[in-house]
């Protein structure tokens, strides 16, 4: 769970510093920037997981992926800083394995993972250029410090004590950088009774991944989850095309980012619950009435759910059902529809955990059913009331969107606000994205509060109509719009005689 990610010298992430909780709701207009936020977290993501510049080219540029490596750098002009720096604090899984099936358990769950890299161009003329490691160090948060960084509301007694605890004897951290300039050194530690001994030492200038992206249970296992809870951050783009596919019987039962494997994933939580249930059946339709009832509340007409066996072509096809007793293939349903229904399925993945990064979920939903979505959001988080168990994973989801209708309807405390404003450093003035949030909520009473979000920039979203309407006076006169007919203005939360 990430709970912290300060951000600088990435794409117009200039000293950003964003607090999460288990829901998270970032509203800006486009360009703003809070994609840029979502592509961070994906390029950390993928430096735990990836070579340098193989995880720099898994990040989005303006049109499709990455291939210079510069591009990612913050850029004003002509000039491109040459250095970007990340700092996140997170809760990690006290327990897991690494790629050969060794199972770690952590000696602390609240850590802080700090990197710096550089741009270096290519030696040669005809070398690529390339990302440098100057500085990655993860160090851990005292259990007694945690409600010090753990600012939004949970039950301490139940919530954060199931999550945060720390067992590390050694005063180091689990990973550290020593010297400087050519002869800096990353340094892995040991855990527990090693005292934080160094297990292995790296040269920073020849590294071609980060170290905690080559790390094993057997070197340092919290370190590994580190590396784990990273991995499992995941930017879900969930496309119709590939939600409306059917499955093989052999396909991978996770739902996919692009939404893959939709029908897999809910028959293998079908069969889950069937193999610990009483009764032939009853765990099984257990599950599909439970995603029956969560469609429903998008789509009054659904009555049931299932999963259709073609047992001669060996294939998975999802159907919904309406009320009139006709059967609907995913590939007939409505765009809409089948993000929400995945949503669902992954509201049941009570194993799946992490950070789950959306876009514009209101996309495809009409406006009187965004409630329900962001209500199935705030569902698949974790409940910070209760303990993290089997029925309460350690989750979260940030979403983003310029919608009026999803910035009305999240709760206050959960709202980020992306606005574009001017900077002026090392004598070059430039504007970039800032987060703010709203007064009196548990961002703004934290010592290092971010901005308070203008009052202007909250009325565009909670009366664009009416906003639109005057910024429209001094246009040339155009067809009437629904916005102006004399019926629909009383019906305004705000008219424009009242502004």
């Amino acid at each position: 769970m990430l709970t912290r990610l300060k951000v600088s010298g990435f794409k117009n992430l200039v000293d950003v510093d964003v607090r999460f909780g288990p829901f998270t709701c970032i509203a800006g207009v486009n360009g703003s920037g809070k994609s840029n936020l979502f592509d961070a977290i994906h390029f950390l993501s993928a430096l735990a997981d990836k070579p340098l510049l193989d995880a720099a080219r898994s990040v989005r540029d303006e049109k499709e992926r990455t291939t210079d490596v510069r591009s990612l750098f913050h850029h004003v002009g002509d000039y491109t800083d040459n250095k970007m720096s990340f700092e996140a604090e997170m809760i990690i899984p006290k327990e897991g394995t690494d790629d050969l099936g060794q199972p770690a358990i952590a000696s602390s769950t609240f850590l802080r993972y700090s990197l710096d890299l550089a741009f270096r161009e290519g030696e040669a003329q005809n070398m690529p250029d390339y990302l440098q490691v100057l500085k990655e160090e993860l160090s851990y948060i005292k259990t007694g410090e945690a409600h010090r960084h753990i600012l939004f509301p949970n039950s301490a007694a139940h919530w954060r004590k199931s999550v945060v605890l720390n067992n590390r004897r050694a005063t180091s951290g689990y990973i550290s950088t020593e010297e400087n300039g050519p002869d800096r050194v990353i340094r892995l530690h040991q855990d527990g009774g090693s005292r934080g001994r160094a297990a292995v030492s790296r040269k920073a200038a020849s590294l071609p991944r980060t170290v905690l992206s080559a790390v094993d249970a057997a070197e340092s296992p919290t370190a590994l989850l580190a590396r784990r809870e990273m991995q499992s951050w995941r930017m879900l783009q969930l496309e119709p095309s590939s939600l409306r596919r059917p499955d093989d019987f052999g396909a991978r039962p996770r739902l996919a980012a692009d939404g893959s494997h939709l029908a897999a994933a809910l028959y293998d939580l079908a069969r889950q619950r069937e193999n610990g249930a009483k009764g032939k059946g009853v765990g099984e339709a257990q599950v599909y009435t439970e995603v029956a009832n969560r469609l429903s509340e998008l789509i009054e007409d659904v009555s049931d759910v299932l999963v259709d066996l073609d047992e001669k072509n060996e294939r998975l096809t999802l159907k919904v059902a309406t009320k009139d007793g006709t059967w609907h293939p995913a590939r007939a349903l409505s765009d809409g529809t089948l993000r929400f229904l995945a949503l669902a399925v992954l509201e049941l993945e009570s194993d799946a955990t992490g950070l789950i990064c959306l876009e514009e979920p209101e996309n495809g939903i009409h406006p009187q059913r965004i409630p329900a979505m962001l209500t199935l959001l705030q569902d698949i988080a974790t409940d910070v009331n209760e303990p993290v168990d089997s029925d309460n994973s350690l989750r979260q989801v940030v979403i983003n969107t310029h919608s009026p209708a999803v910035v009305g309807e999240v709760p206050d405390d959960s709202l980020v606000v992306a606005e574009l404003e001017e900077v002026v450093r090392d004598g070059h003035r430039f504007k970039a994205v800032s987060f703010s949030c709203l007064p009196k909520t548990w961002r703004a009473k934290s010592e290092h509060a971010p901005s308070i979000a203008s009052r202007g920039a909250l009325l565009a979203y909670l009366n664009p109509h009416s906003r639109a309407a005057l910024d429209a006076k001094s246009k040339p006169a155009q067809k009437r719009r629904v916005v102006d007919r004399p019926d629909i203005q009383p019906l305004l939360p705000f008219s424009e005689k009242g502004e």
